[in-house]
């Protein structure tokens, strides 16, 4: 540095000076190059802005009647205060300052040396806040991933810690019935782990909390910044012995507090600042959602597992009475057959077997047969319906699975004055199905037409093929009865298991409300949907249609 290098710092950054006066511009231009400011200058508008266009300097010291041009930079203003024309150009937005010309070289320096650190300060300040809210938002993301509360915990915690380079970091939640009751501590690597009196017991901490839980929603109390209290070093001691810094954030939800973060700093003050503080309590509203939606989950699950397990049991009920059930039932059956064979041909003429006991046997055979089937009934809501490994699919013909039916159901709706018409199939189609499974279908749907059916009652038993708008074919049975009917608000509900409409359970019309439920889950393991259309005292129709393409019967 040579002897008339100015005392003033030297510097590395870039200028443009801009100036009407030629004279004025070298001898700022000459100032600014002794500081170290490497300089372009220009003497008319034109210039200046092809300057400008050509590199963004660190700082533009222009003469005012130049100065109203738009750019990015910090300018520096040589204003006439006895000019109202150039003290104007002072109203333009933008980062400025002003210096009255002819400026001394060393104000000059110091004064585009003041605009341009003010200037990186700002940067750096802002780079500063983005760092920060991006790793926030990473410890907010994290928080989201889980469901799991001691994890959410555990992650603000940690976050808080290391974000804002704290020794010691605590979140303590509440007895409440909001969330579960944790702790989680952090403390930076290669301290010792959080002294257990290092904080407040729960009942002072929540004293703390819900004041500046309530403060956050009015007006912050002094000393208190909105959601959070800041300890200096005379509270510091009192809210966690031996720490220097102290910041108590408050967790909660509605009108109450749910729990505390307390962020400690052993070895110097540390001062917050609007933003830190801002960005602390976004993280703890997500912190406190996170902790209400995890326990919520967790307690869903909770009864999600026990329903399960109820289920399970009453599955594991219904198997074992059902297979109790089934043995003694058998037995009677066998004996009710050969006590009815015997009947038919007495064994002494002196005691003919009478008609009234003829008929007291046909009641108990015909309590037996519904005891049976209501065992089966049972033993298929004890499988959830049905199991697909019980399922025998083979090719089965439509109209001959009705003629069984209809021809096994026949007395039983002769007994009830019910007719019972099948329609000729035109063509039979084949489908795949169980036809075991197929029979219990519509065994189901025809005996419940006859049960509700009164005497002189009609069943019209029908069926077609036809093809859908999406080109598949389907095969559709309907059985139409005039029976009682359902009414329509509680027809919605007739495929609900053990649901009884109220007109059959007023009339005393024996069943367990499993039939239909049944029936339902079978033509949907075939791929096939099932309807129902009632009216009132007029009669029910329920339709049954299931696919004709064997590749679709199989899928399903």
């Amino acid at each position: 540095m040579g002897p008339d290098t100015p005392s003033y710092a030297r510097t590395s950054r870039a200028a443009v000076v801009a100036d009407l006066d030629a004279a004025r511009v070298a001898l700022l231009a000459d100032a600014l190059r002794r500081a170290g400011y490497s300089v372009r200058t220009a003497g008319d508008a034109g210039s200046l802005a092809a300057l400008l266009a050509a590199g963004v300097p660190d700082v533009v010291v222009v003469d005012a009647p130049l100065s109203a041009f738009d750019a990015d930079v910090p300018v520096l203003v040589l204003v006439n205060l006895d000019s109202p024309e150039e003290t104007a150009a002072l109203e333009r937005t933008g980062i400025r300052d002003s210096i009255i010309k002819p400026p001394a070289p060393r104000e000059l320096v110091h004064r585009a040396n003041a605009l341009v650190g003010m200037v990186a300060r700002r940067r750096a300040a802002r780079q500063e806040t983005e760092a920060l809210r991006e790793r926030l938002r990473e410890v907010s993301a994290a928080v989201r991933s889980t469901n799991d509360p001691q994890e959410i915990a555990d992650y603000v915690a940690a976050g808080f810690g290391s974000t804002f380079h704290a020794d010691h970091v605590r979140l303590a939640t509440f007895d409440d019935p909001r969330i579960p009751q944790l702790t989680a501590d952090w403390t930076r690597p290669g301290l010792e782990l959080v002294p257990d009196n290092m904080f407040p017991e729960e009942r002072e901490a929540r004293q703390l909390a819900d004041r500046l839980w309530a403060g956050a929603e009015s007006l912050p109390a002094p000393g208190l910044s909105p959601g959070a209290a800041e300890g200096g070093e005379d509270d510091a001691g009192r809210l966690a012995p031996g720490a220097l810094s102290t910041l108590a954030v408050p967790l909660g939800e509605g009108e109450s507090s749910l729990g505390i973060v307390w962020i400690t700093v052993l070895g110097c003050p540390r001062s917050w600042s609007n933003t830190e503080l801002g960005l602390i309590q976004h993280v703890a509203g997500n912190a406190a959602h996170g902790l209400i939606q995890s326990h919520l989950i967790n307690s869903q699950q909770q009864v999600v597992r026990q329903l399960r397990e109820l289920d399970k049991a009453k599955t594991d009920f219904l198997a074992t009475v059902n297979h109790e059930l089934r043995t003694p039932l058998t037995s009677i059956m066998a004996y009710l057959d050969m006590i009815q064979e015997s009947a038919e041909e007495p064994v002494s003429a002196e005691e003919p077997v009478s008609a009234e006991v003829h008929q007291m046997l046909d009641i108990v055979v015909r309590n037996t047969e519904r005891l049976r089937a209501l065992m089966e009934d049972m033993l298929s809501v004890s499988r959830n319906g049905l199991d697909d490994s019980l399922m025998h699919l083979t090719p089965v013909r439509l109209g001959r699975t009705l003629d069984l039916v209809a021809a096994a159901l026949r007395p039983l709706a002769r007994q009830q004055n019910v007719t019972i018409a099948l329609e000729p199939v035109p063509e039979d189609p084949e489908i795949l199905a169980d036809e075991v499974q197929l029979q219990q279908v519509f065994t189901n749907l025809v005996s419940n037409a006859i049960k509700f059916t009164p005497s002189g009652g009609r069943i019209e038993v029908g069926s077609e093929s036809h093809a859908a708008p999406d080109g598949t074919r389907w095969a559709t049975v309907s059985v139409a009865d005039t029976g009682i009917g359902i009414s329509s608000e509680e027809i919605d509900h007739v495929f609900t298991r053990f649901y009884r409409a109220s007109n059959a359970m007023a009339g005393a019309i024996p069943g367990t409300g499993l039939g239909l439920a049944i029936t339902k889950d079978i033509v949907a393991r075939h791929g096939g949907r099932i309807d129902v259309a009632s009216t009132l005292g007029a009669g029910t129709t329920v339709t049954v249609s299931l696919p004709l393409d064997a590749a679709r019967s199989q899928a399903n």
